[in-house]
């Protein structure tokens, strides 16, 4: 989420199952502004066109002479539509908020688009630049506080601009939390710093972190009981036939917060077994012992001599592991079974995860230039355990799919690192609903699902954020309905307003109990929504996300985006296309209210 520096760009090729109409297998490899020998005729086909129908529909699109664009996804869906996501270059310079999806019909006609920046990118020619590369450098070191990297020309195409830029890396930032890194977008021509980001997403943000301490508030977090050894043992040292490493073993996790639980793990030796599953892209947890490194490569293999991680208490450093090893894994389980996603960035690579990363850092985070998980250990005044909780895992790594797909980004950051604008704010929703479904997916006894977010932190209100009436949320200012006020709230209090549409568009209005949870979910006009379910529910907005959302999404924009995923999976006369309507309009967001444009 939030980061607009560009990473290396990949070409993925989902192939949709015919059951759902969701993503399936992928085939990733770096692009080269061409599409890869290996990608099937067919999808290469896909690229072709779309990439021909972008120019040739340029006053739709917004691409122009000196653009080139780079294929991120081929999405083929079995009813016939083919969506390709590209990203943009301009005179070789990455177009900041450029994006753009092309909808294309079997016969690989243009349908339509779904594009970022809805103005013509006409930046200055980098002859242009008053800056040096030299001068952006220093510039962003000094105002993030850390170690600048090269500086890189790019376009700004954000918030209407054209504008010339540099873009510059600042590792070890002073102002980031645990000295993490960040993206600094400079003006080349007026210097001016234009945006000044970190390169990870925080569960908690800087405000709500000085809302606890300003409260005194001293969570215990739920740990779900004590851990019990159930029986479960390391897997069998045998050696009665010959044994080859490395080879697959069955283990088990005391985990801090949900008891004994099963992983997959690696045998590498007769008595050395690794966090490392083998059957999920070799997925793997690693100690950061105390660094703040964003170099996965770096933490420190976590291995036993039993095939037993932890004790179910931080008195073993493995306790923790064992809850991040889980939580990853049972993430990219839902994703996978659920929509046929292979990995969060769907090209059957690992998911990663680094615990006790920083020093007293009461936080965790999804990080895209490690590609990974980092918890930090709690403050020991604050937050007393390890950020390790299942829903803190499946949100994070949800803005890793984020990240991987619709690119959704804050409009502004402040310098306290508090983020703001809808884009950002559906970035934050999405990752509520969807973690939310890794607890439904998990069923874990000790971990009961809910449409609840951080229940088990120990906060004072319960939870931190609640899908079926967010402005229970005291502590962050979440909202329920849209008003015009909101493009500019501070992304986790806008995030309600779709989450709620969300959770109305599953479960339905009024009072219902659901696992020993009561939900009263009001609505913006007092109307009465019946809910579809939430396996059809999350079926859209996954359907929306990775089909029909870009970096500059909007709430109006996100409606639009649910329609169009509803009509294509049940059609537009169906109940489940009009009940998108109701949510939507049951939290203020209507067809009729849309805003002017601002992307």
């Amino acid at each position: 989420m939030r980061r607009p520096h560009i990473r290396s760009l990949a070409v993925a090729i989902a192939v949709t199952t015919a059951a759902t109409g969701l993503a399936g297998t992928a085939v990733a490899r770096p692009d080269t502004g061409a599409t890869p020998a290996a990608v099937s005729t067919a999808a290469a086909s896909v690229v072709s066109a779309a990439r021909t129908a972008a120019f040739a529909h340029a006053p739709a699109t917004g691409v122009s002479q000196g653009d080139e664009l780079h294929p991120q996804d081929v999405m083929i869906d079995p009813e016939g539509a083919r969506h390709v996501r590209f990203t943009r270059t301009h005179q070789g310079m990455a177009v900041l908020g450029g994006d753009l999806v092309m909808h294309l019909n079997r016969q690989l006609s243009y349908t339509g688009v779904t594009r970022a920046a809805d103005h013509a990118v006409r930046p200055a020619a980098a002859s242009a630049a008053r800056l040096s590369a030299d001068e952006a450098e220093r510039k962003a070191a000094a105002v993030a506080k850390g170690d600048a990297g090269s500086a890189r020309l790019v376009v700004d195409a954000r918030g209407g601009a054209s504008a010339l830029a540099y873009q510059v890396t600042v590792t070890g930032s002073g102002t980031a939390e645990g000295s993490g890194a960040r993206t600094v977008v400079i003006d080349a021509v007026t210097g001016q710093v234009r945006s000044n980001t970190s390169n990870s997403d925080e569960f908690l943000s800087p405000r709500l972190l000085d809302e606890l301490r300003r409260r005194g508030e001293q969570p215990a977090a739920d740990t779900g009981g004590a851990a019990r050894s159930a029986g479960l043992t390391g897997a069998s040292l045998s050696s009665s036939a010959a044994v080859h490493y490395p080879r697959t073993a069955q283990g088990t996790g005391k985990s801090l917060f949900v008891g004994p639980v099963p992983l997959t793990t690696t045998q590498t030796a007769r008595a050395t077994f690794v966090l490392k599953d083998p059957t999920r892209y070799g997925t793997e947890t690693r100690d950061a012992k105390g660094s703040s490194t964003e170099n996965f490569a770096r933490g420190k293999q976590i291995t036993t001599g039993n095939d037993v991680f932890g004790n179910g208490a931080t008195s073993s450093r493995n306790s923790a592991a064992a809850d991040a090893q889980y939580g990853i894994t049972k993430t990219l389980d839902f994703y996978q079974k659920t929509f046929g996603r292979k990995g969060i960035a769907n090209n059957s690579k690992p998911a990663k995860g680094m615990v006790h990363w920083g020093n007293k850092v009461a936080n965790a985070f999804w990080d895209s230039d490690c590609g990974c998980m980092l918890y930090g250990d709690g403050d020991g005044d604050m937050f007393k355990k390890p950020l390790v909780v299942l829903d803190v895992t499946g949100h994070e790594l949800t803005h890793g799919v984020v990240d991987a797909t619709a690119k959704l980004e804050p409009t502004r950051v402040d310098a306290q690192g508090n983020q703001y604008g809808e884009p950002g704010s559906l970035n934050e929703s999405l990752a509520d609903i969807f973690g939310s479904n890794v607890e439904f997916f998990t069923n874990n006894a000790k971990d009961t699902p809910d449409y609840l977010i951080g229940e088990k932190l120990g906060l004072a209100q319960k939870f931190l954020r609640r899908l079926d009436h967010p402005s229970l949320d005291r502590l962050e200012g979440t909202v329920d309905y849209w008003q015009p006020e909101v493009y500019d709230a501070e992304v986790h209090a806008g995030s309600g307003v779709s989450s709620h549409a969300y959770y109305l568009l599953a479960e339905g209005s009024g009072q219902k109990t659901i696992g020993g949870v009561t939900y009263d979910s009001p609505t913006y006009d007092g109307s009465t929504v019946k809910g579809i379910g939430r396996t059809k529910a999350t079926a859209i907005f996954y359907r929306a996300l990775t089909r029909y959302m870009v970096s500059t999404t909007d709430f109006h924009d996100a409606r639009v985006a649910t329609l169009k995923a509803a009509k294509d999976l049940y059609g537009a006369s169906s109940v489940e296309y009009r009940t998108v309507d109701r949510a939507w309009a049951a939290v203020d967001v209507t067809e009729a209210n849309t805003p002017a444009a601002r992307h």
